[in-house]
């Protein structure tokens, strides 16, 4: 195994999760990828085989039947799916940020309902935030949510939902007041039956949202128009606090994100390292060139320093300590890099990099949904610079 992106400290269960992802990336994912991602289908086999590997209930506690793991075995389990096919890391990274949300803020009832079975799998989750017209501006949402008895009548429409169509669990941030600000929001728990189409009364996903790259995983809308939802379903069990929860998911969001980065950025290098050692010109292997050398070792000390910043925003989240500086810098460097060392792979395949038969086509259009999702490289900046003149 190369020397790039070891983590040091790591207990022999940790290794061992590691070393078995990697595995299954190498004979399940890698060899699947192509062909799964040219007919953007979703891929059942793997995910079921992440299934077995009980990587859905990764980090849900030993009580509700998941494996209790900590955000740096998350986030080293993502790099290698990742590396595998960043739309498979994308599978599971909606699933526990509902996972998480669901842990830290919900109440004894929620947790006993929905945790046991999304550990297993059964339930899959997804959450959404952004509308039509607001983007990162979370509080220009305008989807509302109206108290009727016992139950919340939703309208609005929601954008970018990974996984909405294969889910069967949706967290949904509302308005509830919307004279409050951020006070004003709730987030519900929405069960859902997978599909496309009206798929509950006054619930309707139109179809996946064709994209660039990121293909497999289905992006989605949900359309509420009458939608009614038990008060129940309110996570946590009071409104008004959903913009903070939200934001606490997408701190793990944040590092997942970066993992994802880490990820692509080590397969691009791995690429660009094998075919440079095996393409000659001018008599010699290109890896012989200074030119060529010297953009592997940039590409090299990028996947190394995603790394460490990644794992140190994970470590710190696991201490119980606020990390949004550091899933801040963590997310905004790893995209960033990412972007950077696949299109130096892209530039030493030469002409071959544009051929959808090279692997690093697919990277070249997946790399840049990192530099947007769970927040712009603009936003992270925002989020970095307001922190650190909190001194």
């Amino acid at each position: 195994m190369s020397r790039l992106q070891q983590t040091h400290g790591l207990t022999d269960e940790q290794r061992e999760i590691v070393a078995t992802v990697r595995a299954f990336a190498d004979k399940e994912i890698i060899p699947a990828a192509a062909e799964l991602e040219r007919a953007d289908e979703y891929p059942h086999a793997i995910v079921d085989g992440m299934r077995d590997l009980g990587l859905f209930g990764l980090m849900i506690g030993e009580e509700h039947g998941g494996l209790g793991e900590s955000l740096l075995t998350y986030a080293l389990v993502v790099e290698e799916l990742a590396r595998g096919w960043m739309s498979i890391s994308g599978i599971v990274n909606t699933h526990f940020i509902v996972a998480w949300m669901i842990a830290q803020h919900g109440t004894a009832e929620q947790k006993s309902h929905y945790l046991p079975r999304m550990a297993e799998g059964d339930i899959r989750g997804a959450f959404s935030m952004s509308e039509p017209g607001c983007g990162s501006d979370v509080s220009a949402i305008t989807t509302r949510a109206v108290p009727d008895g016992d139950h919340h009548v939703i309208d609005g429409q929601k954008m970018w939902v990974t996984n909405g169509g294969s889910a069967n669990l949706v967290a949904v941030l509302v308005k509830t007041d919307p004279d409050a600000g951020h006070r004003g929001m709730t987030t519900f728990l929405v069960d859902k039956t997978p599909g496309f189409g009206e798929v509950e009364p006054g619930l309707t996903i139109p179809g996946k949202i064709d994209k660039m790259g990121y293909k497999g995983v289905d992006t989605t809308e949900l359309i509420f128009d009458g939608y009614r939802v038990p008060s129940a379903r309110i996570l946590g069990g009071t409104p008004g606090r959903g913009f903070y929860q939200m934001m606490d998911g997408v701190e793990v969001g944040r590092v997942n994100v970066a993992a994802r980065a880490c990820g692509v950025a080590r397969r691009a290098y791995e690429l660009a390292l094998g075919y440079a050692r095996q393409r000659e010109t001018f008599g010699r292997p290109i890896a012989d060139h200074q030119a060529v050398l010297f953009r592997l070792a940039e590409m090299a000390t990028k996947v190394e320093a995603a790394h460490q910043m990644t794992v140190m925003a994970a470590r710190r989240k696991d201490a119980g300590e606020r990390n949004d500086l550091e899933a801040g810098m963590a997310k905004y460097l790893a995209s960033e890099y990412c972007k950077e060392v696949v299109e130096d792979a892209f530039r030493i395949h030469g002409g071959y990099a544009y051929s959808t038969e090279y692997e690093i086509e697919r990277l070249y259009r997946e790399a840049p949904m990192l530099l947007i999702g769970e927040g712009t490289a603009d936003i992270q900046k925002m989020i970095i610079g307001r922190r650190l003149l909190e001194g």
